[in-house]
C-alpha cells in the first residue's frame, strides 16, 4: 500500500527526487594566496545562474545544489582586481581549485549616498535596524514600519510582502505567542542586531526536512550586550484636563530566561488591551473546529467612529502583562503568559439610520450615554519540547472576561435605561505529541479539551414596544437571561510516511460538542409583578454534535515546487431537542472536503501560488433556537428553519516578487468564493424595532477580491515608498419585510505612503487611503448608494538643537456621500522631547487635538441602509512625561 501511494504521487507531480550535495572548492591568486569575497556562481548550459556563493577568508567556497545532474555546467568566479575565470563541472564530488590572475580595472567615481542593505540566506532575509532607524525611534516597532517589504497596521499587526506573519520570535524563541504588540512596543531598537524574515517558517524541527509550511515569521536577533543585562523603562506622565499616563517595563533575554513584564495605566485614550491582541486567533479557531456562538446580547451600541482609537476613547485603564520563558535545556522550555486588564470607558453619541425598501423608508433616531466596564484575565502555561526526534507541546489556557455596560438611551424620543452583564469563563488544554521513528516516519497524537460558560443578562427600564411585548399596556421593564454552557473535545492520531520529497499522512479522529441554550424573557408590570412575556420567549435547548473523521494528505516538495492534496472525509451527527418548544430532531451528513495548494518557485526570490478548496459546513446552536430572544432593546431574534448548511467553493492565486538587494517587493493576490446556503435571515423592520427569524431558503453569497501592493527603498532619497490597490465585490440576498433583494456591493481602495529622510535633521512620513464603495440592488428602480472617503496622515520629525526633537503631525479626513453634506476634519498634534543622556531620561511635552475638536460626524453604508452618527470625543489634551531607561 505504501509503495503504491508513493508511486501514485510520483505520477501526479511528475518529479523525481533530488539529493542535496554541495560543490566545493578553493580560490587562490597566482602566488597561491587565498582570495576572500570572490563571487562564485554555478551556471547551466544556457548561462542561467543556478546558485551562488562567496569565498570565506580562507578562499573556500561551498555552493549548495539540489540536483546532482549538473555535469557540463560551469563554475564562474569574479572579483574586482582579477580576471573572470570559469571552469566546467566534470564531477560534483570533486574539489575545484581556481587560480585567478590579477588585472587592473578602471572604476568610475561613485558617490555613496546611503548604505542600507539586505542579506539573504536560504529562506531568511536579514534587515539591519541601524540602516533604517532615526534618532527619535525608540522601539523596534518604530523601525519596522520604515523597512521596505514590511507593513505595520494601526493595531500592530505585521505583514511581509502582503502576508501576515505567523510569529514574532525573540532570539529564536516564541515568548509572546502571537500577542507580539508588547514586544514591538517595548524592545529598544538599539538592542536589535538583525530583523530576520523567515519564509516557509516551520517551528517543529522534525518537519523541516520536508517543509510544506507557507508561513512567514519575524525573528529579532539581539545584540550580545543586550543579552547580558536587565533592560526596561519607566514612564510617569501628568496632564490637563486631569490626565495621567504611567508605565513600567522590564526585559531580560539570556540563554536560560527571557521575559517582558509590563504594568501600565492611563486615561489619555490609549488602550493597553491592544497588547493582548492575538493577530492570528481566527485562523487558530478554524483549526480547532469548535464553533461557539459569541455573545447573544448587546446594548445596541452604534460602534465606534472611523478614527484612531486614541482620538475618540474616554477611558481609565490598567494592565498587568507578564510574559516569561524558561529553558530547562535547549530543546525543552516552559512559558507563562499572564495578564489582567481592567477598564472603565464612557461613550456618548447620536445616530440616525435609514433603510430603503420598495415604496418605504424605515428610519429611527437614537442617542446613548454608555458606561462600559470590560475586564480580561488570562492565564496561559505552555510546555514545549522540540527536538529532531520528538515534538511535545501542551498548552493550558484560562480566560475570564466579566463585562458590564450601563447606559441611558433615547430612541425615537422614547427614553429608557439598560444594564448588560456578561461573564465568560473559558478553560482549555491542548496536547500535541509527535515522534520520529527510525524509518523517518512520524506518528502524532493530539487532544484538545474545552469548557466554556457565558451567562448574559440584559435589563431594560421602562418597558419598550408595549404593542408587541405587553398587549399595548405600559409596563416597568424587561429582563432577558441567556446561558450557553459548552463542552468540547477533539482528538486524533496520525501517521506520516516520509520518503525523500514525498510525505503521505493519514489521520483519524473524532470531536464532540455538547451545549445547552437556556433563555427566558421576563417583563415587570407596573404592580411589580414579574412574568414571562410569553411561552414563545423561552428556550431549553439541548445540543449534541459529534464528528468522526479521516484525512489523507499527500505532499510533495523540492527546490521548485511545493504541492499538497488533502482529502478529509467526515461523518457528522447532530441531535437537538427542546421540550418547551416541542423540538426533537437529528441530522447526519457525510462530507468530503478536498483541498489542493501549489507553490511554484519561478526563481530564487519569486514564486506563484494557487489553491482550491471545497467545504461543507453545518451551523450551530444559535441557528435553530425557536424561542424569541431580545438581542438588544430594538431587536427580537428567533429561528424557524433546519440547521443551516453551506457549501463553499474557494479558489485563489498569487504572485510574490522581490529583488532583495534592490529592496523592491511586489505582491499580487486574487480570491473568489461561492457559498451556497440553505437558510436565510428574514427581517421585519419598523421604525421602533426589528424582528428576525431564520427561514429555509436557498441563496448564494459570492465574493471576489483582488489586491496589488508594492514597496521600494529609494537609495538616492533615503526613503521607503509603498502603494497598493484593492478591489472587493460581494453579491448576496436579503429578505426584508417579505421582499427579497439581491445586492451587489463593491469597494475599491487606493493606498500610497512614504517614510523619508529629507536631510540629516528632518524626517517626513505620509500615508493616504482613498476608498470608494458602491451598493446597488439588482431590481428595477434600484436602490443605490455611493460612499467615498479620503484619509491622510503626515508627520514631520525635526531635530532642532542637540538632543531636542520636535514632532508635528496632522490627520485629514474627507467623506462624501451623495445624499449628505461632505464631512471634513483636520486633527493636529505637537510633541517636543529632550533627551537628558546623563540620566538616561527623556522629558516630553505634547498637545493632541490642537484644534480642540469635540465632536465627530461619521457616515456608514451597508447594503440598502445609511447611518449617520455624531460622536463626542476628547478635546485638546496636554501631557508632560518623563521616561527613564535602564
Amino acid at each position: 500500500m505504501k509503495n503504491y501511494a508513493i508511486t501514485l504521487i510520483f505520477l501526479i507531480f511528475s518529479f523525481s527526487g533530488w539529493a542535496q550535495k554541495p560543490i566545493k572548492g578553493l580560490v587562490k591568486d597566482a602566488n597561491g594566496k587565498a582570495i576572500e569575497s570572490v563571487n562564485v556562481s554555478l551556471k547551466d548550459t544556457e548561462g542561467n545562474i543556478i546558485n551562488f556563493s562567496r569565498t570565506n577568508r580562507n578562499g573556500e567556497f561551498n555552493i549548495p545544489i539540489k540536483n546532482d545532474q549538473v555535469t557540463g555546467y560551469k563554475i564562474e568566479a569574479s572579483s574586482i582586481g582579477y580576471k573572470k575565470l570559469s571552469t566546467i563541472v566534470t564531477d560534483v564530488t570533486k574539489s575545484y581549485d581556481l587560480v585567478m590572475q590579477s588585472s587592473e580595472t578602471n572604476l568610475e567615481t561613485v558617490t555613496v549616498k546611503n548604505r542600507p542593505s539586505l542579506t539573504s540566506r536560504g529562506d531568511t532575509l536579514n534587515y539591519r535596524p541601524s540602516d533604517f532607524a532615526d534618532k527619535q525611534d525608540r522601539s523596534i516597532g518604530d523601525v519596522l514600519k520604515k523597512m521596505p517589504g514590511i507593513e505595520v497596521a494601526e493595531d500592530g499587526k505585521i505583514s511581509y510582502n502582503g502576508k501576515s506573519i505567523s510569529n514574532l520570535y525573540v532570539d529564536g524563541d516564541n515568548l509572546l505567542d502571537d500577542k507580539y504588540n508588547i514586544g514591538t512596543k517595548s524592545i529598544p531598537q538599539g538592542a536589535v542586531d538583525k530583523v530576520q524574515v523567515i519564509q516557509n517558517d516551520q517551528p517543529v524541527k522534525m518537519m523541516r526536512k520536508n517543509n510544506m509550511s507557507d508561513d512567514v515569521a519575524l525573528n529579532l536577533v539581539l545584540k550580545d550586550e543586550a543579552k547580558l543585562k536587565l533592560m526596561g523603562d519607566a514612564t510617569a506622565g501628568a496632564g490637563m484636563p486631569n490626565r495621567f499616563d504611567e508605565n513600567l517595563t522590564a526585559m531580560l533575554f539570556n540563554k536560560k530566561l527571557k521575559f517582558i513584564n509590563n504594568i501600565k495605566g492611563n486615561n489619555i485614550g490609549n488602550d493597553p488591551g491592544i497588547d493582548l491582541t492575538s493577530h492570528n486567533f481566527s485562523d487558530y479557531l478554524k483549526k480547532l473546529d469548535n464553533d461557539k456562538p459569541g455573545s447573544l446580547l448587546s446594548t445596541g451600541a452604534a460602534g465606534v467612529p472611523s478614527l484612531p482609537q486614541s482620538r475618540y476613547l474616554f477611558n481609565k485603564v490598567g494592565l498587568i502583562n507578564l510574559n516569561n520563558l524558561y529553558k530547562f535545556k535547549q530543546d525543552l522550555q516552559l512559558r507563562a503568559n499572564l495578564s489582567y486588564l481592567y477598564d472603565e470607558r464612557s461613550q456618548q453619541y447620536n445616530k440616525f439610520s435609514q433603510t430603503y425598501l420598495s415604496g418605504q423608508t424605515i428610519s429611527y433616531a437614537e442617542s446613548q450615554n454608555n458606561a462600559i466596564n470590560p475586564q480580561k484575565l488570562r492565564v496561559q502555561f505552555n510546555l514545549n519540547g522540540n527536538a529532531d526526534k520528538y515534538y511535545l507541546n501542551n498548552n493550558f489556557v484560562l480566560d475570564y472576561a466579566p463585562f458590564k455596560t450601563s447606559s441611558g438611551f433615547v430612541i425615537n424620543d422614547v427614553a429608557a435605561n439598560q444594564v448588560l452583564k456578561q461573564e465568560t469563563l473559558d478553560i482549555s488544554n491542548e496536547f500535541n505529541y509527535r515522534k520520529k521513528l527510525k524509518s523517518e516516519d512520524v506518528i502524532n497524537f493530539y487532544s484538545y479539551l474545552n469548557r466554556t460558560t457565558q451567562p448574559e443578562n440584559l435589563i431594560i427600564t421602562p418597558g419598550l414596544n408595549a404593542d408587541i411585548l405587553n398587549n399595548g399596556n405600559s409596563y416597568l421593564g424587561l429582563s432577558q437571561y441567556v446561558k450557553i454552557p459548552t463542552w468540547y473535545t477533539n482528538n486524533y492520531a496520525s501517521f506520516a510516511f516520509v520518503n525523500n520529497h514525498f510525505v503521505q499522512t493519514y489521520k483519524a479522529g473524532f470531536n464532540v460538542q455538547q451545549q445547552q441554550l437556556n433563555s427566558e424573557l421576563y417583563r415587570t408590570q407596573n404592580n411589580q409583578q414579574t412574568e414571562l412575556v410569553s411561552g414563545n420567549t423561552v428556550n431549553n435547548l439541548n445540543w449534541l454534535k459529534s464528528k468522526l473523521y479521516a484525512d489523507a494528505t499527500y505532499e510533495f516538495t523540492n527546490d521548485k515546487l511545493k504541492a499538497g492534496l488533502s482529502v478529509p472525509l467526515s461523518y457528522n451527527l447532530i441531535n437537538y431537542s427542546d421540550d418547551v418548544n416541542q423540538l426533537d430532531k437529528h441530522l447526519h451528513k457525510l462530507f468530503l472536503n478536498p483541498s489542493i495548494n501549489i507553490k511554484y518557485q519561478t526563481s530564487t526570490e519569486n514564486y506563484l501560488t494557487a489553491n482550491y478548496s471545497f467545504r461543507n459546513d453545518l451551523g450551530g446552536i444559535d441557528d435553530i433556537y425557536q424561542g424569541t430572544i431580545l438581542k438588544n432593546y430594538r431587536s427580537l431574534f428567533a429561528n424557524n428553519a433546519p440547521i443551516s448548511e453551506s457549501k463553499t467553493h474557494n479558489a485563489g492565486a498569487g504572485f510574490n516578487f522581490r529583488k532583495a538587494m534592490q529592496m523592491l517587493f511586489i505582491n499580487l493576490t486574487a480570491n473568489y468564493s461561492d457559498a451556497e446556503l440553505n437558510t436565510i435571515s428574514s427581517y421585519s423592520l419598523s421604525n421602533n424595532i426589528q424582528q428576525r427569524i431564520v427561514l429555509p431558503l436557498s441563496n448564494h453569497i459570492r465574493t471576489l477580491s483582488l489586491n496589488a501592493n508594492a514597496s521600494k527603498y529609494l537609495f538616492a532619497l533615503k526613503s521607503t515608498v509603498n502603494g497598493g490597490i484593492s478591489f472587493s465585490q460581494s453579491r448576496y440576498d436579503q429578505l426584508q419585510n417579505n421582499e427579497l433583494f439581491a445586492f451587489n456591493a463593491q469597494t475599491i481602495t487606493y493606498r500610497v505612503g512614504i517614510e523619508a529622510k529629507l536631510n540629516n535633521f528632518i524626517n517626513w512620513s505620509y500615508l493616504a487611503n482613498f476608498s470608494v464603495t458602491d451598493n446597488k440592488a439588482k431590481v428595477a428602480d434600484a436602490i443605490k448608494t455611493n460612499f467615498q472617503q479620503l484619509r491622510q496622515q503626515s508627520t514631520l520629525a525635526i531635530t532642532t538643537v542637540r538632543n531636542v526633537y520636535l514632532n508635528l503631525s496632522a490627520e485629514h479626513l474627507f467623506t462624501h456621500q451623495s445624499t449628505q453634506a461632505n464631512l471634513k476634519y483636520l486633527f493636529a498634534d505637537m510633541n517636543i522631547k529632550y533627551k537628558y543622556l546623563k540620566m538616561k531620561t527623556d522629558f516630553e511635552f505634547g498637545i493632541t487635538n490642537l484644534a480642540n475638536i469635540k465632536s465627530f460626524d461619521a457616515v456608514y453604508l451597508s447594503a440598502n441602509s445609511l447611518t449617520t452618527g455624531t460622536y463626542f470625543i476628547p478635546g485638546r489634551v496636554a501631557m508632560l512625561k518623563a521616561t527613564f531607561s535602564f
